[in-house]
Parts: structure tokens; sequence; C-alpha cells
């Protein structure tokens, strides 16, 4: 069983820190932000935060590694769309961080770590709802990155067996939270024709659907 669950633990953390790369990747090589929402970035900046603290508060050592990478790499999205769109990036970006980010604030203040846990878990769909706002209004994708967005789903799924495993609750809000909201975004870009599968295998969908075209020979 202690296997399994280290097993889970090292998959959940390498996918974790991996999860912004490629929408980092993304807007830094294409400074291209349609689809992607600042107030996203935002909030996933502080709740990062929230979860590298809460994991050193509840000796949740996992937690460590893939909240402090995960915290760089959302740090350098807000620095290109702050490069990208001057100072009115900045508005969203604050309401994501100061406003949305600070809800676990009094929770931790008035429950302690146990409390301010459950809040950053609940607060892990708060997180991703500017982006799936932003997918589901936007006709324009090209800024978003499905690969993150399959990283994400796998990443929440982990932690959310992870979670039940050692009975945190945190973990599996945060796990219930991540699988549902991940969907609808996977799910909006498959059906607008962006085919996120070609994120893991762009080669073999793009074979597929060659053979499965009919032959004008």
């Amino acid at each position: 069983m202690n296997v399994m669950l280290n097993a889970l633990v090292i998959a959940a953390t390498v996918l974790g820190s991996a999860m912004a790369l490629p929408q980092a990747r993304r807007l830094a090589r294409t400074r291209s932000t349609d689809g992607v929402s600042p107030t996203w970035v935002g909030v996933s900046l502080a709740l990062n935060g929230w979860w590298l603290a809460y994991g050193v508060a509840a000796h949740v050592w996992a937690l460590v590694p893939v909240s402090a990478i995960s915290f760089l790499l959302y740090l350098s999205m807000a620095v290109v769309f702050v490069r990208s769109h001057g100072r009115r990036s900045l508005r969203p970006l604050l309401i994501g961080g100061l406003g949305l980010g600070m809800i676990p604030l009094p929770f931790l203040v008035f429950g302690g770590w146990a409390s301010a846990g459950l809040a950053v878990g609940l607060c892990y769909g708060i997180q991703l709802l500017p982006a799936v706002i932003a997918v589901l209004r936007s006709s324009e994708l090209g800024g978003v990155s499905a690969a993150t967005w399959l990283i994400a789903w796998t990443e929440s799924m982990l932690w959310l067996v992870y979670g039940i495993a050692i009975v945190d609750v945190a973990l599996v809000v945060a796990g219930i939270a991540g699988v549902a909201m991940s969907s609808v975004i996977l799910v909006k870009l498959s059906i607008s024709g962006h085919r996120p599968l070609d994120a893991i295998a762009p080669r073999a969908t793009a074979a597929r659907w060659r053979k499965a075209q009919p032959s004008l020979s």
C-alpha cells in the first residue's frame, strides 16, 4: 500500500509540476493570450502559495515541490501578460491574486490550518473557474494549451485518489474540483475543433484522421 501511495505522490508531483509548463511555454513563445484568463493566472499564483504553506504546516511534504514550481511558472505567465498588455492586465491579475486568492485567509485566522486547507481545496475550483469561463466565452482559443488541461485532469485524479487514501479532505475536494473543471475545458476544445488529444500523440492522431478520409484516387 505504501509503495502504491508513494508512486501516486511521485506521479502527481511530476504532473503537477508540469501542468503549467505547456501553457507558460506557449505564452512565452507566441505571446498570444487568446482564450487565456489573466484572472486565472493571478488566482493560480496565489493559491499555489497557499498550497506551499499548507504543505509545510500540515507536513504534506509532497505538496511542497509541486507548489513551488507551479508558483514560479504562473509568475512567468503573469510577466507575459504585463509585457503583452501593459497596465490594463494588472487589474484582472490583482483581482485573481488578491481577491479570489485570499479567500482562505479568514479560514486560517479563525480556524487554523485545518480549516484553511479545506478552503484551499475548495478554492481549487475557484482557481480554475476564470479559465473555464474564458474558454466558454471565447471563440478564439489559439492561446489555450490543451496539454496543460490534459495534465491538470490527470493530476487532479491522482491527488483525489491519494487524498482518499490518506483521508485528507483538502486534497479530495481539490481533486474533484480539478477533474470537473478540466473536463469542461477539454470538452470545449474538442467540440471547437482543437483536438486536445493531439497534445499527447499528434502524429498518431493525424495518421488516424488521414486514414479515415475518403481516397481521391
